[in-house]
């Protein structure tokens, strides 16, 4: 059944493959988000500058505190920043200490495991009491495709990756499915809560009324994830969510808009960002060669063939059906946006899409952008013959190929 947890998060990662991806919040946003269904979190404050994180400090109420750098990326307290400093979580005990290390984390880039080279930007840091646990436990809100329904799936051992604990003991995953419209029962909460171990009438009680606010949430907010790692019973008898990563399904924008209203750009690559105005699929990558195609299933087959050849591609951009000479060039501009892309692999198969409106784009780009990189391209089906014409007709320096892997082997040629 944790087969469902690893779909969630494939989920997300694929979501990149659409038009939008899910929207994750900022650390600080969600606690915001849980603390409104009633949902207890240790005291959390944000600031967005370092004489803001000072007077946080100052007025906090307690200075055994956690300094948390707001990136949007897992792994920030073993990351490392573009100037040198070391971590993004860390505690403190004054306020001039939080100035310190806030003025090292705001505006530089964290570097995690899960940023890439390239790191994330730190416009935030989130100001936390520290509240030290007598037990971590996990708990997550997700749609499950073997029940086609919500689950709740807990564990009683939290604080740690649940991936690793699902592979060595599944025994310890807990999985309960939800009714959609009546949500959690009360007396499955408390039996949740007893089975994972939590101490005293009390914690139980509050454990399952967690749960269940979790699952109220995820409803109401069209989220596609509620991720709390850990959920953390404290020496004095009470629950407390101490991490939470969320997710929202994009498809629910138009009824979810105070949400998306949180929306940060800068934790997002630019040219992803620009391509989605555009209403382009696009996942920049590391390689040489830019790749334009139709439809997902053509742009995942063109990207394996190229790799076959010994290329790399510099991303994945599917232009859909209904893309127009305008959209094929606002691609070109996202391609050439990136400098290591040394040549541009364009693979079509006409069957919504109409090889000549392609054909016209990029000889529009072509002149317009002054395109000087090797151009490869191959278009099969609709006004196939119409295509080929124009583009034989422009005079340009653009190589047809009717074959896909002796295309993709000069596209590979061609980039190195």
């Amino acid at each position: 059944m944790f087969t469902s947890l690893r779909q969630a998060r494939l989920l997300v990662q694929a979501s990149h493959v659409g038009q939008r991806r899910f929207l994750s919040l900022h650390e600080y946003q969600s606690v915001q988000l849980l603390n409104s269904y009633g949902i207890p979190t240790p005291k959390s404050i944000p600031a967005k500058t370092p004489e803001e994180a000072y007077n946080v400090a100052k007025n906090f109420g307690t200075d055994e505190l956690v300094i948390k750098a707001q990136v949007l990326a897992g792994g920030r307290g073993k990351g490392k920043f573009d100037n040198g400093f070391q971590g993004g979580v860390h505690a403190v005990s004054n306020p001039d200490q939080v100035k310190e290390y806030a003025t090292k984390m705001i505006g530089s880039k964290l570097i995690t495991k899960q940023t890439g080279s390239a790191g994330r930007i730190c416009n935030a840091v989130m100001l936390a009491e520290r509240r030290d646990p007598t037990h971590e436990y996990y708990v997550a809100v997700l749609n499950d495709r073997v029940t086609q329904g919500p689950v709740l799936v807990a564990s009683n051992q939290g604080g740690m990756n649940i991936e690793e604990v699902a592979a060595k003991d599944p025994s310890a995953i807990i999985t309960t499915p939800i009714d959609f419209d009546k949500g959690l029962d009360p007396a499955v909460g408390l039996d949740i809560a007893k089975k994972l171990g939590f101490k005293g009438e009390t914690a139980q009680r509050e454990a399952a009324d967690i749960f269940a606010s979790l699952y109220r949430l995820f409803k109401e907010k069209d989220a596609t994830q509620i991720e709390i790692n850990p959920m953390a019973e404290t020496a004095d008898g009470h629950v407390l969510c101490m991490d939470a990563k969320l997710g929202f399904d994009d498809n629910a924008e138009f009824r979810q808009q105070d949400i998306f209203a949180l929306r940060d750009i800068s934790q997002e690559e630019p040219s992803e960002v620009e391509a989605q105005k555009a209403n382009l699929n696009f996942i920049k990558l590391d390689g040489t060669i830019g790749c334009l195609v139709n439809g997902a299933g053509l742009a995942m087959a063109t990207m394996d063939v190229l790799s076959l050849h010994g290329g790399n591609p510099a991303n994945f951009l599917d232009v859909g059906g209904g893309a127009t000479p305008e959209t094929v060039k606002k691609a070109f501009e996202i391609l050439l946006s990136d400098s290591k892309v040394k040549s541009i692999f364009i693979n079509i198969f006409g069957g919504i899409m109409r090889c000549d409106y392609i054909a016209e784009g990029v000889i529009k780009a072509t002149k317009e952008l002054g395109l000087s990189i090797p151009l490869v391209v191959r278009l099969k089906g609709t006004k196939e013959v119409e295509a080929k014409e124009m583009i034989k007709q422009s005079g340009l320096k653009i190589i047809p190929f009717d074959s896909l892997d002796e295309a993709a082997a000069k596209a590979v040629e061609l980039s190195v």
